[in-house]
């Protein structure tokens, strides 16, 4: 089956836009996702909304027609791929203090922004030698996948990336070099906030990749691409490849990071239970209640149910 045949459509989106009221918003969101038969999951706070939904073309476009009419939404891009199945379980509706948490206050994307880069524009940028390429996303997601030469950062949230950053432009700057700053993550909202960031202490050659990997995967031949593994992506589809086509990764349940056919040959690995990246971080009480979800999970998938209950 093509991509095109492909019955469930994925939608991930993103605004930084003004939200007086999220409660207000939350609740008729919510009531018509659940009613379209809509999984995933929205974010909101008063810096916006993020999020990843899935489900029929028809339910997606209703969904999307109604976040369009929210304060700053009218034009909101989205990007789009295909899937067999529902690549979430659920769907939820939550409010936030950040749509992606930095966790430095004041910054703010709509006011200042590193300047966007287009997929197109992207390859002659990372290659130019006088630019340091950074990546924003978190060291499980790296792992997987990245831009040639880019700088991985080894941080476990977004919250490291502030006090990461400060570090390595000490370092940039102890060598004499006033480099221009390109960051990438990846549907760009990391980056939206990881560019006002770094616009706000002072950087003014500072770029970004409008649209994320995700845009770069989509719209960039393989053969032109400097892009080498696969993208990391919050839903049951693991990771992406070019084309936006499934990837050959799985993920622990327990942890939520990435798993590898190698990986499954650890003695560390146990579906639903642990992977060599878990492990050592969860105590033998976890480990079995872990277990004892697996087998319920295993369990309800027989029957064709799902052990996490129904969307709401």
């Amino acid at each position: 089956m093509s991509e095109q045949e492909l019955p469930i459509r994925v939608v991930a989106l993103y605004r930084f836009t003004p939200f007086e009221d999220c409660e207000a918003i939350r609740g008729p969101l919510a009531k018509l996702c659940c009613s379209q038969g809509i999984r995933g999951i929205l974010l909101l706070a008063h810096e916006g909304i993020n999020g990843t939904i899935a489900g029929s073309d028809e339910a997606i476009e209703k969904v999307l027609a109604h976040i369009r009419t929210l304060p700053g939404c009218a034009d909101i891009e989205v990007k789009e791929s295909r899937a067999p199945e529902l690549p979430f379980l659920r769907m939820k509706v939550r409010i936030k203090k950040e749509i992606v948490t930095m966790g430095v206050p004041g910054t703010d994307p709509r006011s200042i922004v590193g300047t966007y880069v287009d997929p197109a524009d992207w390859n002659a940028l990372i290659s130019d030698p006088d630019t340091i390429l950074i990546d924003t996303r978190n060291d499980y997601e790296v792992a997987v996948g990245t831009f040639r030469g880019a700088i991985d950062p080894k941080i476990g949230t977004f919250r490291e990336f502030p006090d990461w950053f400060r570090a390595k432009r000490q370092e940039i700057e102890a060598e004499g070099r006033t480099p221009k700053v390109a960051m990438f993550c990846t549907g760009g909202i990391r980056c939206e906030k990881s560019t006002a960031f770094a616009k706000a202490e002072g950087l003014d050659a500072v770029y970004h990749l409008k649209g994320g990997i995700l845009k770069y995967l989509e719209t960039i031949p393989e053969e032109k691409s400097l892009w080498d593994g696969e993208c990391f992506v919050f839903d049951q589809r693991v990771t992406v490849k070019h084309g936006l086509e499934p990837g050959q990764y799985s993920v622990c349940h327990a942890c939520r990071r990435p798993v590898s056919d190698e990986d499954k040959m650890s003695p560390l690995y146990e579906e639903g239970v642990s992977c060599p990246a878990c492990h050592d971080e969860r105590t033998e009480e976890q480990r079995r209640r872990y277990a004892d979800r697996e087998r319920q999970t295993q369990i309800a998938a027989k029957r064709g149910q799902h052990h996490l209950g129904p969307a709401q």
